[in-house]
């Protein structure tokens, strides 16, 4: 065997040593907050509110409080973010502000989710007078997530072929009327799924919902957007931050309910884009 063989081969060993070793440490750590979870999971866990006493204390608060979230990150960074994508991709072409555009896209998608949190405090909580509240961590969210929803759908936008607007064109529409007859409808499935999949990433965030001062223990539910909350990843930092073992239960059940909520939101997106192709194509 030649010495380039060998060569080849042990890279290739690397490589599948370097993905099957990261593999192997999630399925260890999956497997260990399984086992200490699911015996804390029920439905008193569900639907209790959080205790002193690690036995009584429940994530109810935090479901209530990361569904307010995910409704006003998902009515403020989706419009904003496909409105975006649509000039950018059919209107912007090389103009001065369609670059400046693209540059700060580019900057913001880089941005560690710290940076975020201390943008929100500073412009949301305290100059525009929101509070800790609900909005205002919704409203760094959709900060956070805005250069993902507006690449995916600039992505899904560009792959309506251009003979599809050149066809609206030339049976006398108008260029929105085309946009909104067969472009966005033909774009729609790579748009809902990158959209569905820049909201999982926000149900994990915790550090920006730190910085703006989320609460870590929250015996109410929250009622409307300036009401306070907190959120699935506060209630477990809250509980992984405890020196008891009972309360490390109970943060292993939080991450179950997290995972399964993030693994629902990504089926979502699969059946969803899988539906709507189907549609496109009949």
């Amino acid at each position: 065997m030649t010495r380039r063989r060998l060569a080849e081969r042990a890279f290739e060993g690397l490589c599948l040593a370097a993905v099957l070793l990261p593999l192997a440490l999630l399925v260890v750590l999956l497997g260990d907050v399984l086992v200490d979870g699911l015996r804390r999971l029920d439905w008193d866990f569900l639907g209790g509110f959080p205790s002193r006493r690690a036995s009584d204390a429940g994530i109810l608060p935090a479901l209530v409080g990361t569904a307010w979230l995910l409704l006003l990150t998902a009515l403020l960074a989706l419009p904003i973010g496909v409105g975006a994508a649509l000039y950018l991709e059919e209107y912007g072409g090389r103009r001065r502000l369609a670059t400046l555009i693209e540059v700060n896209i580019s900057n913001l998608a880089a941005v560690p989710s710290v940076v975020y949190g201390l943008l929100g405090l500073a412009v949301f909580v305290r100059t525009l007078g929101m509070g800790r509240s609900v909005l205002a961590g919704a409203c760094t969210l959709a900060l956070l997530i805005l250069p993902v929803v507006i690449t995916a759908a600039r992505e899904a936008l560009r792959t309506v072929p251009d003979a599809m607007r050149e066809a609206g064109l030339a049976l006398g529409a108008t260029r929105w009327q085309t946009i909104r007859g067969v472009v966005l409808p033909m774009a729609l499935p790579g748009i809902l799924t990158g959209s569905i999949l820049a909201l999982s990433r926000a149900i994990g965030e915790t550090a920006p919902l730190v910085v703006i001062g989320a609460l870590t223990y929250m015996a109410f539910l929250p009622t409307d957007p300036t009401s306070p909350f907190t959120a699935l990843p506060i209630q477990i930092f809250n509980w992984i931050s405890r020196p008891q073992a009972a309360f490390a239960e109970n943060a292993a059940a939080g991450i179950v309910v997290l995972l399964a909520t993030l693994l629902v939101f990504n089926a979502a997106a699969v059946l969803l884009r899988h539906r709507l192709e189907r549609r496109t194509r009949l």
